[in-house]
């Protein structure tokens, strides 16, 4: 990705605005039909087509940079693995916490993951943990037991602890962009993410299947192309603006969820899980807008 350079545009500014709003619409609408799939299916298969059908996609948007061979033979191998693997890990748990909990709890859960970066980032990247950094995630942290509401039951907890694992990946995810090199081209990332994960998930089919339906097949088609279209979106609004500033607007894709969740499951949120939410983006924001970092080279 290029360095971050702000809109300085009115228009320019809202059309931003825009596009990150649009692009959770996209990721509101992958997590939703991620819910109607993932009710009937492994989630290492659901994975496995959410991963195979982004491929093609991944490796268009790939060669629009140019040749692919001299790209990917200067990667970082390891790293980009690593992070492959933890992404990975954080997209098939999530699926598999899906079906235990309303779309918007679920969500709201998984964007936790902004206080595992907050907690990890002082032990592995040797960064200092600000005292304002752990205020915000000891407050997220409240919100989640808000919002999974602990009853000691191993059914009641079950989606809970899935869907926060998946945010601790989602966090090694995070954590392991910013071990990559700098020379490594985000495109090619998300390629070998993709077809790394396809190539996983295959495997695991071994293990874990049932045969979809023809209508479940286009429903997960349709899950990765809203997937793909939202990670473009979003990754034109990011070259456009910095991420701390657009990161207010990544939220809305809790309230996409909650529409959703409400107008297809007939999903309701209580108070209690209301507050735990708005502490959980309340902290991640926190978290997330701090001073703009100086404009620099590609990274």
């Amino acid at each position: 990705m290029r360095a971050n350079v702000s809109v300085s545009n009115p228009s320019a500014q809202y059309q931003t605005i825009a596009l990150v709003v649009v692009s959770m619409f996209c990721f509101a609408v992958v997590d939703a039909l991620g819910k109607a799939v993932a009710l009937n299916y492994p989630a290492n298969e659901v994975t496995f087509f959410r991963m195979l059908f982004g491929v093609i996609p991944a490796l268009l948007v790939s060669l629009r940079g140019g040749p692919l061979g001299k790209r990917i033979q200067n990667v970082d191998l390891r790293g980009q693995m690593a992070r492959a693997i933890t992404l990975l890990g954080a997209s098939a748990l999530f699926f598999a916490g899906l079906p235990y909990l309303p779309l918007s709890e679920a969500v709201a859960i998984v964007y936790s993951e902004a206080i595992f970066v907050v907690l990890l980032a002082p032990i592995l990247l040797g960064e200092r943990l600000l005292a304002r950094n752990a205020v915000a995630a000891f407050a997220g942290f409240l919100g989640v037991l808000l919002v999974v509401r602990p009853q000691g039951s191993v059914s009641n907890l079950m989606g809970p602890c899935l869907l926060l694992a998946s945010a601790l990946c989602g966090a090694l995810s995070m954590i392991q962009i910013r071990k990559l090199k700098v020379s490594d081209d985000s495109t090619i990332t998300v390629l070998f993410f993709t077809a790394f994960g396809t190539v996983v998930t295959a495997f695991s089919l071994f293990f874990s299947w049932r045969t979809p339906t023809h209508k479940d097949l286009l429903t997960m088609a349709l899950l990765a192309s809203f997937a793909t279209a939202g990670q473009l979106l979003f990754t034109v609004a990011v070259r456009r603006d910095s991420a701390a500033k657009l990161a207010p607007y990544t939220y809305t894709s809790i309230i996409w969820a909650t529409l959703f969740g409400f107008f297809v499951w007939g999903e309701t949120l209580g108070v209690v899980p209301v507050i735990g939410i708005f502490a959980i983006v309340g902290s991640s924001i926190a978290v997330a807008i701090r001073e703009e970092p100086p404009e620099g080279p590609a990274v």
